[in-house]
């Protein structure tokens, strides 16, 4: 018989070792992190939740048409088959260029206030938890829970009657009128059914945006501070948040893209049999696997792209202009 006990001693070892390799990049990781610091110190501040609810209301307005054309295709994948282009022909052609503006005045109204609640709160937070934990990174993804749980309770009025009216052309003329309909057939307290479903996409979409932010902030402008002189630096300061928004924006749309697919099916069929958990499960089964979690998100990285871009860019000049330390700093 061929002994075979040093081939598995070998391959054991070297799970062992990659496993240690892990666990030592992202010890360094937390590591690096906590000696970045947290972005800013937060706290109660009426400007924090200024600059994020006008930052959120204008990002979330523009981009409006992408969101119809998402939701269109998480809605009916049947009928687009991942295609963008096909989605915006069919709308164009059956609804007309009107119906891309559908639901602007509740995504204007909701995100307005979750983003005033959401960047307010996640300040708030921040000093909050350091008597919980030591490390500031902890502490700002503690902050981001926080943060991301009250903006699932602002948002789920606004987002159930706007994906009610992209995914029913007939449903209602206008946000008034859908807003109406909802509270008659169903009460006023029926949108928030929906706040697992929206906690499973916004804790997530939160915490990939703001923490990365706060953290892509730091370590751009400590890199433009070694590289650059003086009077360099404070023409090229300025670009710090465009920089440092683009991969807060791609990170929290990948994060959060699964939450937003379960969003979507619960408004579109209801809660189903062991909540969101259940309606992952339907997805995946009715999708053929777990990329089914994953529909419409070529369409969605651009919309949020779009959104996250300029509302970080926004939010950190409104900032600056409140009188606040720009993001980093």
């Amino acid at each position: 018989a061929v002994c075979t006990c040093q081939p598995r001693r070998r391959r054991s070892n070297a799970k062992h070792a990659s496993s240690m390799r892990i666990a030592l990049f992202v010890a360094a990781c937390v590591a690096s992190t906590d000696a970045l610091g947290a972005g800013s110190a937060g706290g109660l501040d009426w400007r924090y939740f200024a600059a994020g609810g006008v930052s959120a209301a204008v990002s979330h307005g523009y981009t409006t048409p992408l969101d119809v054309i998402k939701t269109r295709m998480q809605t009916n994948p049947e009928l687009y088959n991942g295609s963008v282009p096909l989605a915006l022909s069919e709308i164009l052609q059956n609804e007309g260029a009107a119906f891309l503006l559908q639901g602007l005045g509740p995504t204007c109204v909701g995100y307005g206030l979750e983003g005033a609640l959401k960047f307010g709160c996640y300040e708030l937070a921040k000093p909050i938890f350091k008597s919980v934990t030591p490390s500031d990174f902890a502490n700002a993804i503690l902050a981001s829970c926080v943060a991301g749980g009250v903006a699932a309770l602002v948002l789920c009025p606004p987002e159930d009657v706007r994906i009610r009216m992209v995914s029913d052309p007939d449903y209602a003329r206008n946000s008034v009128e859908g807003f109406k309909r909802r509270v008659a057939e169903d009460g006023p307290l029926a949108s928030f059914a929906a706040v697992p479903a929206m906690t499973a996409k916004q804790v997530p979409y939160t915490m990939g945006k703001q923490v990365s932010f706060d953290y892509a902030c730091e370590l751009v402008h400590a890199l433009l501070v070694a590289v650059c002189s003086a009077e360099l630096l404070e023409t090229v300061d300025g670009f710090t948040p465009v920089i440092a928004a683009l991969p807060a924006a791609v990170l929290a749309c990948v994060l959060s893209h699964p939450g937003d697919a379960v969003l979507t099916q619960f408004f579109k069929r209801g809660p189903q049999p062991g909540g969101v958990a259940g309606s992952v499960g339907l997805l995946i089964k009715e999708g053929g696997g777990p990329l089914a979690l994953f529909t419409g998100l070529k369409a969605r990285l651009l919309h949020v792209i779009g959104i996250i871009w300029v509302q970080l860019i926004i939010y950190d000049k409104v900032k600056v202009a409140l009188g606040l330390p720009a993001t980093g700093h």
